[in-house]
C-alpha cells in the first residue's frame, strides 16, 4: 500500500515538528511534508536525518499571500504529491484559504475552518458572546470603547478589586501578543497607551475610524492550561496530550519589562493533567462548543485550541472548575511541538479527522514521557543597539549548528526563522524565534517528574551554553575578520589573534529562558500524592 503524504502548512517550528514526527514515527504509513517552511529548513532537516531512510518533503511557497499558498497546495494535489493538508497559520484561515481549496474541489482533504468561522479566533469579543450563548464557561469580561480611558479605568479597577487583576486584549489577530495584564492602578495608563500605540494602525486598516472595542477580562490566578483538539466533520473530537506554554519573555510575573511575547518554551504533559481534567474540558467546553458549531452550520474538520484557567482542589490537585479565556482555531506554537513529540499516531489522527472517524481512533500517547522545547530567540545588540526579541532585533546573521554533538545528546534541533544565504552558502537567522531545542525523557518507576525534568532541562541548557547552536553577531564577525587580516599582515602577534578567535567561537546572539520545567518540581512538593 502506497504511503500517504500529509502536508503541514506554515513557515514555523510547529509545522516542521509535525512533519518530522509523522515522517519518523509513522514512516511505514505516512510521509510528512512542510508546505512553505523557511528556506533554511531543508538544510537542517537533511543534517538531522543523516543516513536514516525516512522521508520528509518540503514544498516551497513563493510568497505569503493566500493566492501563493492556494497555487502551491493545489499544484501539489494535482501532481499527486500530497494527499492531505493541515492549515496551521490562523491568518491564512482568516483570509479564506480553506474556502479557496473547497471551491477548487479539495475541501475533503483539508483540516481548517472557513472564513465564516474564523471569528472564533479573529474576533475575540464576538467569540466570547458566542461561547457564552453556547453554554461554554468563559472568564468574566466586559467590552469597552478603546479610546475611553475613564470607562476602561472603571472596569479594570472593579476587576482588580474582585479578582486581583485585569487583562486588556486587542480583540483581533495579534500574533499571541495582544494580551496586556494589569495588577496595579498605577499601570492602567501605561498599559493602555502602549496597547493603543501597538494596534491603532492595525485596527484602522481593518475597520477605519469606527469605534474600537476593547476586550477586558478578569484576571484569574488559577492554573493556565490549553488543550489542542482535533474535531472531525461529524462532531467527534479527540483531546491531544496537554502542554504548557511559557508566554512571557523572561522568568517572573508579567510586567512592563516582561511582556507576553508568544512561546519562549513549552513542556508536556501539563503538570495538572489528569483523566478527570480531560473529561471536564470535554464535557464542559468542547461538547457544547462543537454542538453550537453544528447548529450554526460552520462545523468541518478543524483544530480547536482553547486557552483556559482551571481551579484545582488544594489537597488532591484534582480539577474543580474551568473557565475559557479564548478559543483558537489552530495549533499553538510551540505547544504543538511537545504535543507532537509525545504522540505515536499523529498522522493516523489527522487522516481520521479528515475522514470523519475520530470516534474510531484514540491518541496513542507516550504517557511515561515528558517533553521540553526551548525557543532560541534573537538577543540584544546590533548596529542600532537593538533590544532583542520581541522588540527590535538583528537579522541575517550566520547560524552555526553542531549537529553531531546535538545528536549524541539526543537533542532535536527544530528550525523556525532560519533561512539559507545563497551568496555565502550558509544558514542565517531571520530574527525572532530562530531555533528550538527539543528533547523527551522517560519517567521511570519511582522517579518524580521534577527530577526527570531537571535533568532534561539541564541537558538542553548545557547544549546551549556549550555553543552547539549559535547565531554569530555581526560585530563579532567583523572584529574577527579584522583581527585575521591584521595577523596575516603581521601587524598583531598570534596570541592576540588567538584571543580574537576564541572570543569569536563563543560569540552568540541567541538567548533563551532557563526555567521551563521547574513547575514539575514545584508540583511534586505541592501535590506529593498527585
Amino acid at each position: 500500500m502506497a504511503k500517504k503524504t500529509i502536508g503541514i502548512v506554515g513557515p514555523d517550528g510547529r509545522t516542521c515538528m509535525c512533519a518530522y514526527t509523522i515522517s519518523t514515527v509513522e514512516s511505514e504509513k505516512f510521509v510528512g511534508a512542510i508546505i512553505k517552511g523557511m528556506t533554511g529548513m531543508g538544510t537542517v532537516i537533511d543534517a538531522v536525518r543523516g543516513k536514516k531512510e525516512w522521508t520528509l518533503k518540503i514544498f516551497p511557497i513563493a510568497g505569503n499571500s493566500v493566492e501563493d499558498y492556494k497555487y502551491g497546495i493545489i499544484k501539489a494535489f494535482e501532481d499527486g504529491e500530497i494527499d492531505y493538508v493541515v492549515i496551521m497559520p490562523e491568518d491564512l484561515i482568516y483570509e479564506g484559504l480553506v474556502d479557496e481549496l473547497i471551491d477548487a474541489g479539495y475541501g475533503d482533504q483539508v483540516i481548517g475552518l472557513t472564513k465564516e468561522a474564523a471569528f472564533i479566533e479573529g474576533d475575540k469579543v464576538k467569540a466570547k458572546v458566542w461561547m457564552r450563548r453556547a453554554g461554554v464557561p468563559v472568564a468574566p469580561f466586559k467590552v469597552a470603547d478603546a479610546k475611553n480611558l475613564q470607562q476602561i479605568k472603571r472596569i479594570v479597577t472593579k476587576f482588580m478589586r474582585n479578582h486581583g487583576g485585569a487583562v486588556l486584549k486587542y480583540p483581533y489577530s495579534a500574533g499571541g501578543k495582544g494580551s496586556r495584564p494589569i495588577f496595579r492602578v498605577e499601570d492602567i495608563l501605561d498599559v493602555w497607551n502602549i496597547l493603543l500605540k501597538d494596534y491603532s494602525n492595525n485596527y484602522k486598516m481593518l475597520h477605519g475610524d469606527n469605534k474600537w472595542p476593547l476586550l477586558i477580562e478578569a484576571w484569574k490566578s488559577e492554573i493556565e492550561i490549553s488543550f489542542t483538539t482535533l474535531v472531525d466533520g461529524k462532531g467527534n473530537f479527540r483531546i491531544l496530550p496537554t502542554a504548557m506554554d511559557y508566554t512571557l519573555r523572561f522568568e517572573g510575573p508579567p510586567s512592563q519589562t516582561n511582556p507576553v511575547t508568544g512561546g519562549m518554551a513549552a513542556i508536556g504533559m501539563h503538570p495538572a493533567e489528569t483523566p478527570e481534567l480531560l473529561k471536564m474540558v470535554g464535557d464542559k467546553v468542547f461538547q457544547p462548543f462543537v454542538e453550537e458549531m453544528k447548529k450554526r452550520g460552520i462545523l468541518r474538520p478543524c483544530i480547536l485550541y482553547p486557552g483556559c484557567r482551571v481551579s484545582i482542589d488544594p489537597v488532591t490537585g484534582k480539577p474543580v472548575s474551568i473557565l475559557v479565556y479564548e478559543m483558537n482555531i489552530r495549533a499553538g506554537e510551540p505547544e504543538m511541538q511537545v504535543v507532537a513529540r509525545r504522540l505515536k499516531n499523529l498522522g493516523e489522527l489527522i487522516v481520521a479527522t479528515i475522514e470523519g472517524r475520530l470516534d474510531e481512533v484514540e491518541p496513542d500517547v507516550r504517557t511515561d514521557q515528558i517533553s521540553i522545547c526551548l525557543a532560541l530567540v534573537t538577543g540584544p545588540g546590533g548596529p542600532q543597539g537593538q533590544k532583542g526579541y520581541p522588540d527590535s532585533y538583528t537579522k541575517y546573521e550566520p547560524a552555526v549548528i553542531n549537529f553531531k554533538s546535538l545528536a549524541k545528546r539526543g537533542i532535536l534541533i527544530v528550525p523556525s526563522n532560519v533561512s539559507w544565504d545563497e551568496k555565502y552558502q550558509r544558514l542565517i537567522s531571520d530574527g525572532s524565534r530562530v531555533f528550538y531545542l527539543s528533547k523527551n525523557a522517560t519517567i521511570k518507576p519511582g522517579q518524580k517528574r521534577g527530577e526527570v525534568a531537571e535533568t532534561l532541562r539541564n541537558m538542553l541548557l548545557q547544549a546551549f551554553d556549550h555553543g552547539l547552536v549559535r547565531v554569530i553577531p555581526r560585530e563579532s564577525e567583523e572584529t574577527f575578520d579584522a583581527a585575521k587580516l591584521l595577523f596575516e599582515q603581521g601587524n598583531i602577534p598570534k596570541t592576540e589573534f588567538m584571543k580574537a578567535e576564541a572570543a569569536f567561537e563563543k560569540a552568540n546572539r541567541l538567548d533563551l529562558r532557563r526555567d521551563p520545567g521547574r513547575i514539575y518540581e514545584e508540583w511534586d512538593e505541592l501535590y506529593p500524592n498527585w
